[in-house]
């Protein structure tokens, strides 16, 4: 979801990096959606230049995606042959520059130095080809990095899904949504999937990304093994005209989706470990390990289902899974500490009910705000709420449950809803001789979880804000050769050096959260 402050925290960050003219091509797409070059022109009041370098670098890094829009019902035969490209901002990855440190942090564990660096070179400058990677690699070396060592890196990291193919530069799609509820009426399946419609964002990433087999595969030319390794006697042998000139042609970019996959299951891993033990947090992983290939999104709401055997066998290839016996691992799968699915259970197969895990560590996360923010009793009267978030209940059975001052609960209820952590209606009560109105309270987790999300873009907002006012204010220490600092030069360094670090850490907390809520 994109709320204001998501907004404003986008277009920050996207100045921060790419400057002004960018940003303010960058805004116009979030104010009015997707449009086409001389739409762009327009609003921005830029030239047509500007705004089609700006598009390039938007394009480069993940930030904006172009596509065709299909012919419209009322088109005629001229207008259905017009090619209408337009550009859509892509919200989520301009936010994933926030956490591109965790990302190298993820690679530089599992892989070595050269990984490392192609990822690197990956999230600084955007899509690269084989070739942009080993002039990368080789600038600023006395000895120019071997090819093999670049393509069998970039070999690994493919195999792992950390990098990807580009996807389609323009995919055609078409922008028209048929209400049929005009013309009849909606079953009860039907309803629920109109509650959540496919937006246009969703529909132009589907149709740009390319199947599974090209998305995350090398040619054989390009001499990977089925390990994913390069095979150095054939790198001579096969390189040469026609299949060097396809390489050419191959760009290449950081997978975002397998990042947020990884930090998705490390949340769920650690507050199950938390909430019951390490025995179970060994099993949740094996499962989602054992899975990982046959996922098909990130925001999955079960885990693939997998039979006891299975299971056992993928614990038990993990070092504390082999201190885990067969009793203590079906412990594990129980619906009180797991959520299993019963019916999964009977037919002798578990799937995880991992959308629950995730809105347990979300509930958790508002619950400490609002103790940290309103006090105990407040906290007292969301908890009781919160606890069955689809009844409403008045202001007196809430005094009465939760034991707090009746004349204190009316102005605490207040205080949540005008900050948007309560909903409340009115119910009209006929009486003998006047009605009046009773006051019903409930928490609506989905407005909820919006308010809270909107507050932390607020949050890293002030944060980057913050880190960018102490760069200015001691720009001529940073400037400054670190060799020849003294007093007093050298203190104001050592404090700037001591308030971006606790900045920073404070980002990345944030970042988590954000994470929670916008991407898991």
């Amino acid at each position: 979801m994109v709320t204001p402050y998501g907004i404003k925290i986008a277009v920050h960050l996207v100045t921060n990096h790419f400057g002004n003219l960018v940003a303010k091509v960058c805004e116009c797409l979030f104010s009015h959606g997707p449009l086409r070059l001389d739409q762009l022109v327009r609003y921005t009041e830029l030239t047509k230049e500007q705004v089609k370098n700006s598009l390039l670098v938007l394009i480069q890094h993940n930030c904006v995606q172009a596509f065709v829009s299909g012919p419209q019902d009322d088109d005629d035969e001229a207008g259905k042959l017009r090619v209408r490209t337009q550009y859509l901002v892509l919200f989520g990855n301009i936010l994933h520059r926030l956490r591109f440190p965790k990302f190298l942090d993820i690679v530089s564990r599992k892989f070595n130095n050269e990984c490392v660096e192609i990822l690197d070179g990956l999230l600084r400058d955007g899509r690269l080809t084989l070739k942009q990677m080993v002039d990368r690699a080789s600038q600023g070396n006395e000895d120019a990095v071997a090819a093999n060592v670049i393509r069998e890196g970039l070999c690994k990291l493919l195999t792992a899904r950390y990098v990807e193919r580009c996807p389609a530069p323009e995919p055609v799609v078409s922008t028209v949504f048929k209400d049929e509820t005009s013309t009849r009426k909606r079953s009860s399946k039907a309803a629920k999937i109109f509650e959540a419609p496919q937006t246009i964002e969703l529909r132009v990433l589907d149709a740009a990304v390319r199947g599974e087999a090209i998305r995350f595969s090398f040619t054989a030319d390009m001499g990977c093994n089925a390990d994913g390794e390069a095979n150095s006697d054939d790198i001579e042998m096969t390189y040469i005209g026609e299949n060097a000139a396809k390489e050419e042609e191959i760009l290449w970019r950081a997978n975002f989706e397998e990042f947020i996959r990884h930090l998705r299951h490390k949340v769920l891993i650690e507050n199950v470990r938390t909430k019951h033990d390490d025995g179970t947090a060994t099993v949740l992983s094996a499962i989602l390990e054992a899975t990982i290939t046959t996922e098909k999104k990130v925001k999955m709401e079960n885990s693939v289902p997998l039979s006891l055997d299975t299971i056992i066998t993928e614990v038990m290839k993990t070092e504390t899974g082999r201190t885990m016996t067969i009793d203590r691992i079906r412990a594990s799968l129980d619906q009180d500490r797991l959520g299993c699915s019963q019916k999964m259970i009977i037919d002798d197969a578990y799937s995880i009910d991992l959308k629950k895990i995730i809105e347990r560590a979300r509930n958790e996360e508002v619950d400490s705000i609002v103790l940290k923010r309103y006090g105990a009793s407040a906290h007292r009267v969301f908890r009781l709420l919160s606890k069955d978030d689809n009844c409403f209940q008045d202001t007196d059975q809430i005094a009465a449950k939760t034991l707090v001052d009746k004349k204190e609960v009316p102005k605490l209820l207040c205080k949540l809803w005008k900050d948007n952590y309560l909903h409340m209606e009115k119910v009209l009560v006929p009486g003998p001789k006047l009605s009046s109105n009773i006051l019903m309270w409930k928490v609506n987790k989905a407005l909820l979880w919006e308010c809270v999300l909107d507050e932390m873009y607020h949050a890293a907002l002030n944060l980057s804000l913050r880190m960018a006012f102490e760069y200015e204010k001691d720009e001529e220490v940073v400037n400054a050769p670190k060799d020849k600092l003294q007093e007093p030069l050298l203190k104001r360094y050592k404090r700037l050096m001591n308030v971006w670090l606790f900045l920073g850490s404070s980002m990345m907390k944030l970042d988590d959260t954000l994470m929670l809520f916008h991407d898991f």
